[in-house]
């Protein structure tokens, strides 16, 4: 082989290797900012809504077994220096293993060629499943396949060649015991290490969330529901006031979410109150929204007369009856006196009771769903489950 021609492909390598690190140091950066950092400002590669990298940086598909991509192409540019400087690495004792990488280029090249082919892979799912794109990563996808035309040696077997020379190149390394002990415990603490960020999720927060929220809102029945009028424990010192619509739709998940809390911690009681956003009953609405949670409010609230608020509670928020009809066939399962709780449901008290909870919210600022309150600490929106165990833990709940 041509010395120089190795040489300028070894320069070529470096350079393209260089822009590669410090770009995803950027990448790096932008998705700690993205998911660790609340107060961080749009990183200068989020321009609209399609062209997004903070988006993409917050999403589930940027990150692989829990460590973010950004990361997998750091090692991938360090692994490609590392290849670079082996021949003369390998001369001090403690890394004398580097001898086995008898043709460095060739390692390169394959590297390259297999991480643009995954890179094309992330295209697709960013195109057309996220819809959005990453310009910095897609930078990096075309610096992956520069980098490995740049190693490669077409004119001598070109990539079918340079797998080939790895190929031969890893059973002549194994063929030493040493090594071969040495490459089966590297594998374990690699595989060992991808176990605990796949499963902690450590350095993704975006997928615990997810799966956490995924708990709550793939659930069609509440399995943390309580019976009568009473959730967490009565006088506790702890007060967990929570607003909630039956219409809303992510109050479904939340109820489950705050039932699980009282499941789970001791010293609160959450206490339930109707934000209807229904122009029938919510005079500070100016246009239609989730008609029919005015009705459910009605009911629900008098259901608690006859003891069973939580009951029909989580079975509203499952079922979301549009009709007194439907409501009943509700009610007859849980076996309330249904001409009673019409009555009740229908009555000035009960109207005058929601409409008192509805200005309380109001005069508090609190005019969305689902919201907490907390001694003076208001959560508005959605928060997931560990955030609000968090909150109500600062608040002096108690883990059982």
């Amino acid at each position: 082989m041509d010395i120089s021609k190795e040489t300028a492909r070894k320069i070529t390598v470096s350079v393209l290797a260089l822009i590669g690190f410090v770009t995803t140091i950027k990448l790096a950066v932008i998705y700690y900012n993205a998911n660790f950092n609340p107060y961080a400002l749009a990183s200068f590669c989020s321009v609209n809504d399609f062209i997004d990298c903070d988006g993409i940086a917050k999403t589930t598909e940027s990150q692989f077994f829990g460590v973010p991509l950004a990361f997998w192409g750091l090692f991938l540019y360090s692994f490609i220096f590392l290849m670079l400087l082996s021949p003369k690495l390998k001369n001090f004792r403690l890394l004398k293993f580097l001898e086995v990488f008898k043709n460095p280029l060739s390692y390169i090249s394959m590297l390259g060629l297999i991480s643009f082919i995954i890179s094309m892979i992330l295209l697709c799912v960013s195109l057309f499943e996220i819809h959005k794109l990453c310009i910095l990563c897609a930078f990096t996808y075309v610096l992956n396949l520069l980098i490995s035309i740049a190693a490669t040696d077409f004119q001598n077997g070109g990539w079918l060649g340079a797998f080939k020379t790895c190929i031969q190149d890893f059973f002549d390394a194994v063929k030493n015991k040493a090594y071969l002990a040495a490459f089966i415990c590297v594998m374990l603490a690699a595989g060992g290490f991808l176990f605990w960020t796949g499963t902690s999720y450590k350095f993704a927060p975006q997928v615990k969330r997810q799966k956490q929220f995924k708990e709550f809102f793939a659930a069609k029945h509440n399995k943390y529901a309580v019976s009568g009028n009473v959730l967490g424990e009565k006088n506790a010192p702890v007060k967990v006031h929570v607003y909630t619509d039956y219409m809303c739709p992510i109050c479904s998940g939340y109820n489950i979410m705050i039932h699980k809390l009282a499941r789970e911690l001791q010293g609160i009681e959450i206490i339930h109150h109707d934000l209807p956003l229904d122009m029938e009953c919510n005079k500070y609405l100016i246009r239609p929204f989730h008609n029919g949670s005015c009705l459910m409010a009605k009911y629900a609230y008098a259901s608690a007369l006859q003891g069973k608020f939580w009951d029909i509670n989580s079975l509203f928020f499952e079922n979301k009856p549009q009709s007194v009809e439907e409501i009943k066939t509700i009610s007859d399962k849980l076996g309330l006196n249904f001409e009673k709780l019409q009555n009740d449901a229908e009555s000035t008290m009960v109207k005058n009771s929601i409409q008192k909870s509805i200005d309380n919210a109001y005069s508090q600022k609190i005019d969305a769903t689902p919201a907490m309150k907390v001694d003076d600490e208001i959560v508005i929106g959605l928060k997931s489950y560990d955030d609000l165990k968090a909150i109500l833990i600062k608040h002096g709940a108690k883990k059982k």
